[in-house]
């Protein structure tokens, strides 16, 4: 049932008001309901790509902090790949120090504003919290990512986002390709330290996958650019329409170019399918390809739009992950009359967010569980009229961890659908391995790095993020941008 922003900000005020005065113990604390996020109405939100979550009230997000227990221990702080000082910064925002709850938080992250939509908090600082295993309910814990996000959106929106203070120029030049998560993050750190930073991107926007594979009405472009544009004023040339590996090899910037260091961000952007029989009928695309349609094309905006966006009718999305969420309620906003998402395994061991399946359920995306295409037909003209599918139950865990899907036989089926979208994950674009001699790779693709520096096998070259990690979390990604920034810092320092 949805609940009105206004209802839940008055709710948050009485609480508040009851509490004034009040020495909080940690039972008190414990009794402070979970601060619901105000949404757009699902019926409403489903026909437009404006943002989902509207982010807490003031009321909430200090309430919310308020149930922090403020363990001497930070469990929480374990789950952080960055190891923001989160018990301290819930406290300046549960004592409606806003602007000091960010600055913490910004010690560690550039992206509070991203952070606090997009990373898998459940799984990560949220996880060890004390008040949620107090409670038995992860779900119950403190929502840490929701304040941040409120502490971040807070000082943007009044203006108050300063740029990040940079040492006197070393004369050490760096150069970062991609710019996602991990090269904004070496980016900053880098050039806080005063070297020259030169971001090449491929694309003709900057932002990496928070710019072409999260949509709108999960992270907003605005807020992205907001942080590139700060890179830019720290002083950081972003030279976009620029591929690695075809318009400069990685050799010509360090010999020719004269950088003396390289870091290597450049996502997971290759798509993999499922290599079944009807995978090049049309109507069939990688989520990818059509998330970026959709999220860097704006193809959504046909009237204003030059990249065009396939009309179905009736989709099927094949896959689990956030990625394939994010496919799913794409398609419900593009009209679709029916979006199915139809996953090998059951509910529970998917890895999209609980937030994310639950938006799309609310969306009116239905959910075949225990089911996977075996192969997809069309007609005369090779357009998708249907898929065939079987039924699994699950076997013995794999090496996820995950009780492994077992195919029934004999339990084909067919789905009457228009077009299909594969979401079963990325892999490493091999462009840069296979123009830079001597760079060692995995059997998957990912570059082979040192862990705690980032190195790869080529000196003066390091990597981070999805092409060592896999397709990863924003805040993962992060935290490899760190150790490779510290790494090339004491490299240049040394030189």
């Amino acid at each position: 049932m949805h609940v009105s922003p206004e209802s839940l900000r008055s709710a948050a005020a009485e609480r508040l008001a009851a509490l004034k005065g009040v020495d909080l113990k940690p039972k008190d604390r414990m009794a402070i309901p979970m601060q619901e996020m105000p949404a757009q109405d699902p019926m409403e939100r489903s026909h437009n790509m404006s943002e989902v979550a509207l982010g807490y009230f003031a009321e909430q997000a200090q309430l919310e902090a308020m149930r922090c227990l403020q363990c001497k221990n930070a469990p929480c702080m374990s789950g952080c790949p960055v190891s923001i000082r989160i018990p301290d910064f819930l406290k300046a925002a549960a004592e409606t120090r806003f602007d000091d709850a960010v600055e913490i938080i910004r010690e560690n992250s550039l992206l509070p504003a991203v952070c606090g939509r997009v990373c898998p908090q459940e799984v990560q600082c949220q996880l060890p919290c004390t008040l949620g295993k107090v409670l038995k309910d992860v779900n119950q814990s403190v929502a840490i990512g929701r304040v941040e996000r409120y502490v971040a959106d807070l000082q943007r929106e009044q203006g108050r986002q300063g740029v990040p203070e940079v040492k006197p120029d070393t004369g050490k030049k760096v150069a970062v390709i991609g710019s996602g998560p991990a090269s904004i993050t070496v980016a900053a750190d880098v050039r806080r330290e005063g070297h020259a930073v030169t971001m090449f991107e491929a694309f003709h926007k900057p932002g990496g996958v928070l710019i072409y594979g999260i949509p709108e009405f999960r992270l907003p472009k605005e807020i992205v650019k907001n942080e590139i544009d700060t890179l830019v004023g720290m002083g950081v040339e972003v030279k976009t329409n620029f591929v690695v590996g075809r318009t400069r090899k990685i050799k010509d910037l360090l010999e020719e170019d004269g950088f003396d260091a390289v870091f290597i961000g450049s996502g997971a952007g290759l798509p993999r399918f499922m290599d079944i029989p009807g995978e090049n009928l049309v109507g069939v695309f990688s989520a990818n390809e059509y998330l970026t349609r959709s999220n860097l094309m704006k193809s959504y905006d046909v009237k204003r739009a030059h990249t065009p966006m396939y009309n179905s009718k009736k989709v099927a999305v094949l896959g689990g992950g956030n990625v394939a969420m994010d496919a799913a309620r794409t398609a419900v906003r593009l009209g679709a009359q029916e979006v199915h998402l139809v996953y090998r395994r059951t509910e529970k061991e998917m890895p999209a967010r609980v937030e994310e399946v639950g938006h799309a359920r609310e969306e009116g995306v239905k959910f075949h569980m225990l089911r996977n295409a075996i192969r997809i037909l069309g007609d005369d003209q090779d357009r998708v009229t249907a898929m065939e599918c079987l039924r699994y139950e699950l076997g013995e865990p794999d090496d996820s961890g995950r009780r492994r899907p077992v195919p029934i036989k004999g339990s084909e089926f067919m789905m009457e659908v228009d077009t299909v979208i594969v979401a079963i994950g990325n892999g490493s674009n091999p462009l840069i391995s296979q123009t830079t001699e001597g760079l060692e790779v995995n059997r998957w693709g990912n570059i082979v790095v040192d862990e705690a520096t980032g190195k790869s096998s080529i000196n003066n070259i390091y990597a981070g993020g999805d092409i060592v990690l896999g397709a990863a979390t924003v805040i993962l990604a992060m935290g490899e941008g760190r150790r490779c920034a510290a790494a090339i810092n004491h490299q240049l320092a040394d030189g």
